[in-house]
């Protein structure tokens, strides 16, 4: 079982990339959880629940755990993780799992996941911040396993220069893996997915053995 943790600040499309990069691996044959954090509320769940569950019927429902944090987003899943720990331990009882996707609630760029929680992290940004990311640094982005910049299909209208943040992901990435994707059209997923599997080393033909 691999645990990945997904970061990035409020709207970069964390939610959205965990839909469909479940999509894609329950396709291949894998078996995948997920876990949500929210400050208030089971929001993200909720929107996974609908599409994954409900709609296209891919994703069992106790596949799935929404987490109400009641506070800072990081500090659940670093400083103090006890809620997700038990969430974690709830899942994996259930049934025997390939993936477990663990959300952080929006952040900024220092967060990172407990080793508690998460065996491989996803930072994800995107271009409707400005181009300064990743250039402007932090743990996130320095120590993920995967960078993620969303939302190219909009870096035209929000003046964001593409090349200037990939030569900046190059310099503070220390030859990280990153990929640029629009969630909304598709592009670049299939790369991702191609990435993050090499990474934890597998490929798009393994099937899940559960």
């Amino acid at each position: 079982m691999i645990r990945v943790g997904v970061l990035g600040p409020v709207g970069s499309g964390k939610t959205t990339l965990i839909e469909r990069m479940t999509e894609m691996l329950i396709s291949f044959g894998f078996s995948v959880g997920i876990i949500t954090n929210d400050v208030i509320s089971q929001h993200d769940a909720l929107t996974i629940y609908r599409k994954l569950v409900e709609e296209k019927k891919i994703l069992p429902k106790e596949n799935l755990i929404g987490i109400v944090t009641g506070g800072c987003p990081h500090t659940a899943i670093r400083e103090d993780p006890s809620l997700n720990v038990m969430a974690l331990n709830k899942l994996t009882s259930r049934k025997n799992f390939d993936f477990i996707f663990l959300e952080s609630g929006g952040d900024n760029v220092m967060s990172t996941f407990s080793p508690r929680l998460a065996d491989y992290t996803i930072f994800v940004l995107d271009t409707s911040a400005g181009d300064k990311y990743p250039g402007k640094g932090g743990l996130g982005i320095f120590e993920s396993d995967l960078l993620i910049i969303n939302k190219i299909d909009l870096a035209e209208y929000v003046g964001a220069n593409l090349k200037k943040m990939k030569e900046d992901a190059i310099k503070v990435r220390n030859g990280k893996p990153f990929t640029f994707i629009s969630l909304k059209t598709g592009e670049g997923l299939e790369d991702l997915i191609k990435t993050f599997l090499g990474d934890v080393g597998l490929d798009r033909e393994t099937e899940s053995e559960n």
